[in-house]
């Protein structure tokens, strides 16, 4: 697996003062539960889940488009736990976007599961990963975090850089973010159990 997160871009369109008009950018920044689920492959950080992010409970806090929805079948490596028995499953055309999560200087990647189970055009199909921010001013807008290129068994990603950290400037300085994932090139992707990484704990 292979994850290509284009810094180019994203410096430039924080210098552009980059703003769209995305939904609401709401988030929790309540206390954030830790844990190390990514040990097995070498990378022994604190991760917090983001909210709903097991899809256990449905796809409650998410918002969901074109065909989107939660299905039978965990991720294979159940690293939350031996009972989970959902994953997301978006097809051509579709995106999810996740509820909100308060992020900062503190919080700089995320990690997840994704499967294709379509290479949609040429078998060449991506999934983008975009986060949304709203910066200490107000301002709206959406920057790459990274893009998944996956086989057709389940793989964690690798950490992606949440640019989005860079709008304040204070470690605890608090950014409201969601994480929006859409399929490239066609194909149909599943992903579960998303993770962002605090860091400083």
């Amino acid at each position: 697996m292979r994850i290509a997160c284009s810094t180019a871009i994203a410096v430039a369109a924080l210098s552009a003062g980059a703003a769209s008009a995305n939904a609401d950018v709401l988030a929790t920044c309540d206390g954030q539960s830790l844990s190390k689920p990514f040990t097995p492959w070498l990378d022994v950080a604190n991760y917090t889940p983001l909210s709903g992010g097991d899809f256990e409970s449905g796809a409650d806090g998410w918002s969901l488009s074109g065909g989107a929805r939660v299905v039978a079948g965990n991720e294979s490596f159940n690293v939350g736990g031996a009972d989970d028995a959902s994953s997301l499953r978006i097809p051509a055309g579709g995106s999810a976007t996740s509820p909100g999560i308060c992020a900062n200087l503190a919080h700089p990647t995320m990690r997840f599961f994704a499967k294709r189970n379509s290479g949609g055009l040429l078998g060449l199909s991506t999934m983008r990963v975009d986060v949304l921010f709203e910066t200490v001013l107000g301002i709206q807008g959406s920057l790459p975090v990274g893009v998944v290129t996956a086989s057709s068994n389940w793989q964690p990603t690798l950490p992606m850089t949440v640019v989005a950290n860079l709008l304040n400037v204070l470690p605890t300085a608090d950014t409201p973010v969601r994480f929006r994932f859409s399929p490239m090139l066609g194909g149909d992707w599943s992903l579960d159990d998303v993770y962002v990484d605090p860091f400083q704990r």
